[in-house]
C-alpha cells in the first residue's frame, strides 16, 4: 500500500500564506510558512527505546556534531549544551553544522532563521546559509550486501538523512528532530571572523538564541565547474516524470529537471548518462531507464534514429555546467536486447544481439555511421564515450573490437570489476571495484596519457558506501581515499533511481536501502550528499595547498607537507574503527596549513 501520492500532496508542501509572527521575531513580521504534507513512517525502535527521563521541560536546543547521527525515538546524551559554534571555510567553500532540537512535549510551529554575518568591516546577508529539517527515512542493514530481499528479513529503522524544503515542522513528544546549517561563503568574500545568530520560534515557547561564527580564511575554492575530481554519478531522468506525476520527456518534465540536476552541477559532476537504446541494466531499477534514441528500420533496410530526447537532454545538462563527458549505455545492456520501431510493421521489435554476433557487429555498424556523424554536427564527438558496466572478459573483447572497427572517434568508458585496464589501456575512463588492487604504476600513466581512473561503491560495498544507515562521515572518507589512492574520483551508479516513495521509505527489493538514491525528490538534499560534496572540496583543498607548500620550499613549508603526505597516506586503507577521528585530523591539519600560509 503506498503511503502517499505525489499527485495528490504536489510533491511535499503547501504554502499558508499571511501568517502575522510575534514582535520579539528577528527577521520580518509578514513570511511564508511552508509545512510538509507527508508524514514519516513509525518507527520501529519507538516501543524498545529507554523512557525519556533527563531531559528537561521544553524544547532543549544544543549544537551537535554532524559526524553523528541522533534516532528519532531515542533520548539523547548531550551533557554540557553548546549554545556557541564556529566553523571554518575557504572563500567559495561550502559548509555545515548541525543543531539538534529534543523535547518531552510536542512543540508546534517550530521555525529556523538566521541573522546576517557581521565583522568589523564587512557584512554578508543570511541568504548564504540554509537551515533545513532533517526527515527521517526508513532504511534496513547491509546484511549480505547485493541481492533480493524482503523487509522482515532485515532489521527496520528511521534514519536521519533528508534536507527538507520546509520552513514550519512541528516536534512530536519524546523525539528528537535534527537542524542542518549550510553556509556558502561567497567567492570574493574578505577574510576574517563573522558573526551571526540562530533563532528558534515555536507558537507557544518565547524564542531561543544560539551564537553561530564563520571563519573565513585567506584561500579561494573554485567554482564546482572547475574542481578537478572527476565526480561520476548516474543520472534517471525518467523517476522524476513518475514521481511528479508528469508525461516523461514533455517540456514540464525537462522543467521538473533542472533544480534536480543544478544540485548536482553543483556538486562538480563531470558526466552526463545517457542511453543509445533499451535500458541498459533490464530494468532493475523500480523505474526503466526511457529512451533517448529512437530507432527505426526503415521499409528498404536502411536505418533512421531519432535524436531528439538526447540532444535536449545533453544540451540541459551543459547548459546546467556538466559538460565534460556524455556517457552512452550501452552497447553491451545487461540482457543484450536491442528494440526498434519497424516501419513496415508499425511494432516495436527486440531483438538479441549478443557481442560479436553478425547482428551485433551489422546494428551497430548502422547506428554509429549515423550516430558519429550526429555527434560531429552537435560539437559534441571528441567528450562522448561509449560507456559499459561490469559486462564479462568474453563481451568486452568483441564489444572493444567493434568499437575499435567501428567508432574509434569515441571514447570508451567502464565500469570494471576484472582489471581490463590492463588489457585495454587505452580505455578513456574507467572505474575501478571499491578495495580492487592495483598497481600505483598503472594508474600513474594512464594520469601521464590524460586518461582518468575512478573507483566505484555499489550494494557489495559495506565500507565506505552511502547506504541511509552508512555513518555520515563515509561520505567525506570517499574523497580521501580516491586521492590517497592516487585516483581521480568516484562514480556512484545512482545519483536518483528513486524507490516507490522515496521520501518516507529507502528500502528496495534487491540492494541495502538507499543504494538507489542519495538525493531526494523536488531538489531536496541530504546529509550524505552534502557530506559527499564536502569530501569533494577536502580534495580540491589538498590539491592547492600541496601545490603552494611544494612551490614555496621551506623549512617549516616542507614539515608541513610532509606531515600532509603522512596523513593522506594513512586513507588508502578501511580504517572503519577509526576513520571518523583520522578525518578529524586530517581537516585539523588543512586548516592549520591554510592559517600558516596565510601569515
Amino acid at each position: 500500500m503506498r503511503i502517499y501520492s505525489y499527485k495528490n500532496i504536489l510533491l511535499s508542501t503547501i504554502a499558508l500564506s499571511g501568517i502575522i509572527l510575534s514582535s520579539c521575531k528577528p527577521a520580518q513580521n509578514t513570511i511564508t510558512k511552508t509545512y510538509s504534507q507527508f508524514s514519516e513512517l513509525d518507527d520501529p525502535s519507538k516501543s524498545s527505546v529507554e523512557p525519556w527521563t533527563s531531559t528537561p521541560e521544553g524544547l532543549n536546543i544544543s549544537y551537535v556534531s554532524i559526524d553523528k547521527k541522533y534516532y528519532k525515538s531515542e533520548e539523547p546524551k548531550i551533557g554540557e549544551y553548546q549554545t556557541t559554534h564556529r566553523i571554518t571555510g575557504w572563500k567559495g567553500e561550502k559548509v555545515s553544522s548541525q543543531i539538534l532540537l529534543w523535547s518531552t512535549q510536542s512543540v508546534e510551529e517550530v521555525e529556523i532563521s538566521i541573522s546576517s554575518f557581521q565583522s568589523p568591516h564587512h557584512n554578508l546577508p543570511a541568504s548564504i546559509a540554509e537551515l533545513r529539517f532533517v526527515r527521517y527515512v526508513m532504511t534496513d542493514e547491509f546484511g549480505e550486501g547485493c541481492g533480493y530481499r524482503q523487509p522482515e528479513d532485515f532489521a527496520a529503522s528511521l534514519a536521519p538523512d533528508m534536507l527538507d524544503n520546509i520552513t514550519t515542522m512541528d516536534i512530536e513528544s519524546n523525539t528528537v528532530r535534527p537542524i542542518w546549517i549550510t553556509v556558502n561563503i561567497p567567492h570574493g568574500t574578505p577574510a576574517g571572523l563573522y558573526s551571526s545568530s540562530i533563532t528558534i520560534h515555536s507558537k507557544d515557547a518565547k524564542d531561543k538564541t544560539l551564537a553561530f561564527e564563520l571563519e573565513v580564511t585567506n584561500e579561494t575554492l573554485p567554482a564546482p565547474n572547475k574542481w578537478t575530481y572527476h565526480l561520476d554519478l548516474w543520472q534517471h531522468p525518467a523517476a522524476v516524470a513518475r514521481v511528479q506525476d508528469i508525461e516523461l520527456w514533455s517540456d514540464a518534465h525537462f522543467e521538473a529537471l533542472k533544480p534536480v540536476m543544478k544540485m548536482l552541477a553543483d556538486a562538480g559532476q563531470k558526466v552526463i548518462t545517457t542511453t543509445l537504446n533499451k535500458d541498459p541494466w533490464n530494468n532493475q531499477c523500480y523505474d526503466t531507464y526511457a529512451d533517448m534514441i529512437t530507432w527505426t528500420k526503415n521499409e528498404d533496410d536502411s536505418w533512421t534514429y531519432d535524436y531528439t530526447i538526447f540532444d535536449k537532454w545533453v544540451s540541459l545538462m551543459m547548459e546546467l555546467g556538466i559538460n565534460k563527458m556524455i556517457n552512452c549505455y550501452s552497447v553491451v545492456p545487461w540482457n543484450n536486447e536491442l528494440h526498434y520501431q519497424d516501419a513496415a510493421s508499425g511494432e516495436r521489435v527486440t531483438i538479441q544481439a549478443n557481442p560479436g554476433s553478425d547482428l551485433f557487429n551489422k546494428v551497430w555498424h548502422h547506428f554509429f555511421t549515423d550516430f558519429k556523424a550526429h555527434l560531429a554536427e552537435k560539437g559534441w564527438l571528441k567528450i562522448t564515450n561509449i560507456a559499459m558496466d561490469e559486462r564479462t572478459p568474453k563481451e568486452m573483447e568483441a564489444t572493444i573490437e567493434m568499437l575499435q572497427k567501428e567508432a574509434p572517434e569515441l571514447g570508451i568508458s567502464y565500469a570494471d570489476n576484472q582489471k581490463s585496464y590492463k588489457k585495454y589501456p587505452f580505455i578513456k575512463e574507467i572505474s575501478l571495484a571499491a578495495g580492487a588492487k592495483f598497481e600505483q604504476e598503472d594508474i600513474q600513466k594512464r594520469k601521464e596519457e590524460g586518461l582518468i581512473t575512478t573507483y566505484y561503491v555499489c550494494c557489495s560495498d559495506a565500507f565506505p558506501n552511502t547506504f541511509t544507515f552508512s555513518e555520515p562521515a563515509e561520505a567525506v572518507y570517499a574523497g580521501w581515499y580516491a586521492l590517497a589512492s592516487g585516483l581521480d574520483g568516484f562514480l556512484r551508479w545512482a545519483y536518483n533511481s528513486w524507490v516507490e516513495n522515496p521520501l518516507t521509505d529507502s528500502r528496495f527489493r534487491t540492494w541495502p536501502a538507499g543504494d538507489t538514491y542519495i538525493v531526494y525528490p523536488d531538489a531536496r538534499s541530504s546529509i550524505r550528499f552534502e557530506r559527499l560534496i564536502e569530501g569533494i572540496q577536502d580534495v580540491e583543498k589538498i590539491k592547492i595547498l600541496q601545490t603552494k607548500l611544494k612551490s614555496n620550499p621551506s623549512k617549516k613549508n616542507n614539515a608541513l607537507l610532509e606531515e600532509l603526505q603522512q596523513t593522506l597516506a594513512a586513507f588508502t586503507i578501511h580504517p572503519e574503527q577509526d576513520y571518523v577521528e583520522l578525518l578529524n585530523k586530517g581537516k585539523a591539519l588543512l586548516n592549520r596549513i591554510t592559517k600558516e600560509l596565510d601569515k
